[in-house]
């Protein structure tokens, strides 16, 4: 097996643990909120709690990545996951006030930020180091489709594994996933094509990092234009995504039936795994990949508003699949744009900021959605969220207009 492939083979693996300990509660995280007491404002409250948290902490999170290391950052995101999963599940069963959930949504948001942008920088850097010839988009869209069973699997048994016990138990079988993912990575995980900055000190070595990334990212005006997009589609994908669980139960009729929210994480997932498949044809159908961006985005904004219109449970389990696929098979490409296009030495910071944008926009969007779905219910915050989605269309059309080296297909 050559080098390079180790280097992919390992970041799969890392993809298909990480993703299946996450999974574990997606299918079941707003029904416990809910159950632990919180409003659904307040659920999605929380929710953007973790957003913000992944907003504050995104920046330093990847400086760290980009000085100290990319496999010290993401043991760093697995330690902080491991510890403030538990906390979650201590003020579940306490019953905590809304300030606590506050408090813990930051710490899970702290975990994630060691792992955006770090994991990725690693791959990238490590499959230039042993002379890997591919292109980058198979590398993702394996990683959608691992990332996709992974979550498949893990949001079926957590719906199910809450159905025959309680809410509580798929956040400690999370809380033992991410100890053996800590494990792999402390004994696999090495930085391959990165040199840590070990002779500035820690605030030169700081400064140079963020001098770069700020000129490699929010200078760099065909990223600045995709990062500009990022909070429309994320904050509005973020909040779809958990609203769903309550929605297709609604629709389903019974609000106890916590496999149906698993099932409708696990089609998420596989539509994923679909995404993923389509992603490397989608380099013989567009010449740009900032084409396939604007393609994707109109059929997500339609995907939504049909969402909202429709009142019929398998009706809306087909635009949820519809909905997932297409943004899985555009993301290998938005994400090869953007790496295309940045300094390896900032990578993890400039992908950091990227991630930014995208969780700032889930602190405002998330629980601006939830007080639509509190007013005047579920399809009215999907309708809502279809016209912010929009929003981030302009800002592609902009970034095509760069002609950057990045975005056609071949490159």
């Amino acid at each position: 097996m050559t080098p390079a492939r180790r280097v992919e083979r390992l970041y799969l693996l890392l993809t298909l643990l990480t993703t299946l300990a996450a999974s574990f509660i997606w299918g079941v995280n707003t029904l416990f909120l809910l159950d632990a007491g919180l409003s659904n404002t307040e659920a999605f409250l929380a929710n953007a709690f973790f957003t913000l948290g992944m907003v504050v902490f995104e920046v330093p999170t990847g400086v760290v990545a980009d000085t100290r290391g990319r496999r010290f950052s993401f043991l760093l995101g697995t330690g902080t996951l491991l510890a403030s999963t538990l906390l979650y599940l201590w003020m579940w069963s306490m019953r905590a006030p809304m300030w606590g959930w506050a408090l813990s949504s930051v710490l899970i948001g702290l975990g994630f930020t060691f792992f955006s942008g770090a994991t990725e920088a690693w791959l990238v850097d490590a499959l230039a180091a042993t002379g890997y010839e591919g292109s980058l988009e198979a590398v993702f869209a394996r990683a959608q489709v691992v990332g996709g069973a992974a979550m498949l699997s893990g949001s079926v048994l957590g719906g199910v594994i809450a159905q025959f016990t309680n809410l509580g138990v798929p956040y400690l079988a999370r809380a033992g996933l991410l100890g053996l993912t800590m494990v792999v990575g402390w004994w696999f995980m090495h930085d391959l094509g990165f040199t840590r900055q070990t002779h500035a000190s820690p605030v030169a070595a700081v400064r140079s990092v963020l001098a770069g990334a700020i000129e490699g990212g929010l200078r760099n005006r065909p990223v600045r234009w995709l990062m500009l997009a990022a909070p429309f589609t994320a904050g509005t994908g973020f909040y779809v995504f958990y609203a769903l669980q309550p929605h297709l139960l609604q629709l389903y009729g019974d609000p106890n039936a916590y496999g149906i929210a698993g099932l409708a994480a696990a089609l998420s997932a596989g539509s994923q795994i679909v995404g993923g498949l389509l992603a490397p044809r989608l380099r013989r159908w567009f010449r740009l990949r900032t084409d396939a961006l604007v393609v994707g985005g109109l059929l997500g904004v339609s995907c939504l508003v049909l969402l909202g219109l429709a009142g019929n449970f398998a009706v809306a389990l087909v635009l949820v699949a519809v909905w997932s696929m297409v943004g899985a098979a555009v993301a290998p490409l938005r994400q090869s744009f953007v790496n295309g296009a940045i300094p390896s030495a900032q990578r993890a910071t400039v992908l950091s900021f990227d991630s930014l944008m995208g969780s700032a926009g889930g602190v405002v969007i998330q629980p601006g959605l939830g007080r639509v779905a509190d007013a005047a219910g579920y399809p009215a915050s999907f309708l809502v969220g279809a016209a912010v989605q929009s929003l981030a269309l302009p800002f592609v059309l902009l970034a095509r207009r760069e002609r950057a080296a990045s975005d056609p297909i071949g490159s």
